[in-house]
């Protein structure tokens, strides 16, 4: 089945649960308009269904050879990347000063979760440049950015990050790559770095590569590490490539999804030390890097609701077509369409309200990350920031969590047919698998969240934003229109779960860290239940105040009562899990306990 943008469903989340209408009302984007956005995500929307998608099946069967020391891209993606690049899509949300648009990160948010349901492994890559800008601009010498911002902006180089190396994993602060000073104020790199997204490939004439490494008398860990920009071409005074540098793909990896896009191992200085430009400070790297991680680690959660949007689409067109069986209660004469039957109803349904609930959430962080960035009064952008840092880690982690999910589901919607390629299924729930690994596993991001976020100024951010859903739970049991059914009951019991998870966790992170660990990814899943189930409830509302009998007021409507009704329940549970569990995780020490024999 081919993949359709479904545009109007998109903008209706950006304005009613995210906020874009509410931030377009307050001046936050000067004369930006609906009308505006809406003509961007609508072209967006074409670019993603009429050239990327059709390219979606021919990169996961071609792949990304590696021959003769280079990676071969699939037929037809250079085409495409230089038609996406030159149509201004990559620099949307990048500064103006530099070439880009200057439109809202929420705006580019929604174009990024299009470009990935076209394909995932066509958008990796722009979304790493994406990134790259954002820490250069932030952190780079102005004689970096002169020489590198604008050709990033337009997307005529593309950017990677790399940090993982065999020996470290997560654990950065273990890389061995190695940074020498040289007389010039440059450096030369030498070491290995492994996982590299579009590492190398054919679609850009230059690749920029941000690269931790250490010096020699850098501190141990963490602390001693410096960021570097190395690209692969060399560019002179005139801005014209030169020399190759000493850098260079050894190999491509085999992987279970995301065919498309090359994961490359590299290596510097074979001959010497690849050449290298300081970003930010000597030994302050890894700063400097977050700053491109927290734009890639919302991106990675756009990618989870892009995978579970076109999943879900594909699920339901076969459950239309195909038939099997007789629905109970249908008339003589046949079988039904397996979209009759009450089970796979409650998967399409289940499909389609984590979908849209993730989707929401990730939006938020960004429209909150937008405030943080243009609010004109310095407590609302630290209030802002904070909202954004926050959800960052629940938007990641829950959304990558239910791509897996609902891409599974598609399979299962499917049958038999679901599991054989060629009915496409297969590969949505291939490619969604590395989505909760990559940038940050999602149990490195429930710790983030329990650890790092809700101890924001003092508990403040988390309590203000459990303020907010207990308004929206207010509002949803005030509006008291049967449609509705028992939503306002249900989102309030998660609400109040989630706050007694939250004291709970903030009672234990000075003094008992080891329980609240145990329990960080229940805890996550718990506060993205409750957010989740409370956006849609805001949707929901929007389009009761909206509504003019159409269907989509219908469809918001069942689809946030189905998640409370649904999916919200788990909340209680899951509280119990966080706040009674964690003697079960903690007692089974691996170096006594038999459950490990």
């Amino acid at each position: 089945m081919t993949y359709r943008a479904p545009v109007a469903e998109i903008a209706f989340t950006l304005k009613h649960a995210a906020g874009l209408k509410q931030a377009l009302d307050d001046g936050l984007y000067g004369d930006l308009t609906e009308d505006l956005v809406d003509a961007v995500l609508e072209e967006a929307g074409k670019f993603a269904t009429d050239v990327i998608a059709p390219l979606n099946r021919v990169g996961d069967a071609h792949g990304t050879p590696f021959k003769d020391g280079a990676v071969v891209m699939p037929p037809g993606w250079k085409e495409a990347y230089r038609a996406w690049s030159a149509a201004g899509w990559n620099g949307l949300a990048s500064p103006t000063a530099w070439g880009g648009q200057g439109l809202p990160h929420t705006v580019n948010a929604a174009c990024i979760e299009l470009w990935n349901s076209a394909s995932m492994a066509f958008g990796l890559g722009p979304l790493l440049t994406m990134g790259a800008v954002e820490a250069l601009e932030a952190h780079g010498a102005e004689a970096l950015k002169r020489t590198y911002l604008e050709k990033l902006v337009s997307g005529e180089w593309m950017g990677t990050m790399q940090l993982t190396e065999p020996q470290a994993g997560s654990d950065v602060g273990a890389l061995r790559t190695r940074a020498e000073r040289a007389p010039d104020g440059s450096y030369r790199i030498t070491g290995q770095k492994i996982f590299i997204t579009y590492g190398d490939h054919e679609l850009t004439d230059n690749i920029v590569h941000f690269v931790l490494a250490r010096l020699p008398d850098a501190p141990a860990g963490s602390r001693g590490i410096s960021l570097f920009l190395i690209p692969k071409f060399l560019v002179g005074a005139d801005g014209a490539l030169g020399a190759r540098n000493d850098v260079r793909c050894h190999s491509v990896e085999h992987k279970l999804g995301i065919h498309g896009s090359p994961t490359c191992t590299m290596v510097y200085g074979d001959h010497g030390g690849a050449i290298g430009f300081i970003v930010g400070e000597e030994n302050r790297g890894l700063a400097c890097m977050f700053t491109m991680m927290n734009n890639a680690r919302l991106a990675v959660g756009l990618q989870g609701v892009a995978i579970a949007e076109r999943a879900t689409q594909q699920a339901l067109g076969f459950a239309r077509e195909r038939k099997q069986g007789r629905a109970s209660g249908a008339a003589d004469g046949g079988s039904s369409p397996i979209i009759a039957h009450a089970d796979v109803r409650r998967m399409l349904l289940t499909m389609r309200a984590l979908t849209k609930a993730a989707r929401a959430i990730c939006y938020a962080t960004a429209a909150a990350t937008d405030r943080a960035h243009r609010a004109a009064d310095p407590a609302a952008r630290q209030a802002a920031g904070e909202r954004a840092s926050l959800l960052t880690p629940v938007a990641k982690a829950f959304s990558t969590d239910i791509g897996i999910e609902v891409a599974s589901l598609g399979v299962q919607v499917h049958g038999g047919m679901g599991y054989v390629e060629e009915t496409g299924a297969a590969q949505h729930l291939r490619d969604a698998r590395i989505a909760s690994i990559y940038e940050g596993t999602n149990g490195i991001q429930a710790i983030d969240l329990v650890t790092r976020k809700l101890p924001l100024s003092g508990g403040a951010a988390v309590k203000s934003y459990l303020g907010d859903l207990r308004r929206t739970v207010a509002a949803v049991k005030a509006v008291n229109d049967p449609a509705l059914g028992a939503t306002g009951i249900r989102l309030g019991e998660a609400v109040e779960s989630l706050e007694r998870a939250t004291a709970w966790m903030l009672g234990r992170l000075d003094h008992a860290a080891e329980p609240a660990l145990a329990g960080a990814t229940p805890y996550l899943r718990l506060f993205a239940n409750a957010a989740g189930g409370c956006a849609l409830a805001e949707e929901a509302l929007a389009a009761i105040r909206l509504r003019d009998g159409g269907a989509d007021a219908e469809a918001c409507v069942a689809i946030a009562r189905f998640f409370a009704e649904n999916l919200a329940v788990q909340a209680p549970g899951l509280e119990r899990t966080v706040t009674d569990g964690a003697d079960s995780v903690l007692l089974a020490d691996p170096a006594h306990s038999r459950a490990f024999a």
